[in-house]
């Protein structure tokens, strides 16, 4: 049981370190957006709630960026496609795997935290192409786009403007972490012990039995 307690503990450490989570328990700060210091072609990044938002500036306080959004799902107003997609908006993006490339404000964009402007230069060390050029590659992709949370989200579409190959080390990070969580043998002792929970509490019955054998089955082979 210790030995249980100590491995999810590990993992959930593990899982702390992510930029994925961080802003979870760290405030945001607020601070004031001048568009002035931005240049045409910048790669700018927001933290959220769950994980670091990016968007190329088009110039005029004007940034593009990838969101999802179930509103043009639904309807081809433009007027109620607008305004800033709100978090009920975005869920159900993520799920419908709907999104579209849209030009916002700066503030908007910011949503009212701090924006770190080419940062993702020094991460990668990719070169990056000419400032104009990452601009019309991003004025190209506007409109709608299918989104994938893990292989088509806003982080490739600012690396596909900027450096020509759609990467996301969010994405890498999250990955990184899932193969050592399957990895890790004490992942088959915990999710039997789980799954003889499941057991105990609902009853032996193919839809307990079949996942508290199947699931330890495959980690362990995975390991």
């Amino acid at each position: 049981m210790l030995d249980s307690l100590t491995f999810l503990f590990e993992k959930f450490m593990l899982f702390s370190n992510f930029k994925l989570f961080q802003s979870l328990w760290q405030e945001e700060e607020k601070c004031a957006v001048r568009s002035s210091v931005f240049r045409r072609g910048d790669l700018l990044e927001v933290p959220r709630t769950l994980f670091t938002h990016y968007g190329i500036y088009l110039g005029e306080n004007r940034v593009a960026h990838l969101m999802p959004d179930i509103m043009p799902v639904l309807t081809s107003n433009k007027q109620l496609i607008k305004p800033v997609v709100s978090n009920k908006r975005l869920i159900l993006g993520c799920i419908y795997r709907s999104a579209s490339v849209r030009v916002d404000s700066v503030e908007d964009f910011a949503y009212g935290a701090q924006i770190l402007v080419n940062d993702m230069d020094m991460q990668l060390k990719w070169q990056a192409l000419a400032n104009e050029d990452v601009a019309r590659r991003a004025e190209k992709q506007i409109g709608s786009i299918q989104y994938s949370l893990l292989w088509n989200n806003c982080e490739h579409f600012v690396t596909y403007c900027r450096y020509g190959t759609p990467v996301s080390q969010q994405t890498d990070r999250f990955c990184c972490c899932l193969k050592s969580i399957i990895r890790d043998q004490r992942s088959v002792a915990l999710t039997v012990v789980l799954g003889v929970v499941y057991i105990i509490c609902f009853g032996l019955a193919p839809s307990t039995t079949v996942p508290t054998i199947l699931i330890p089955f495959t980690l362990w082979m995975a390991g």
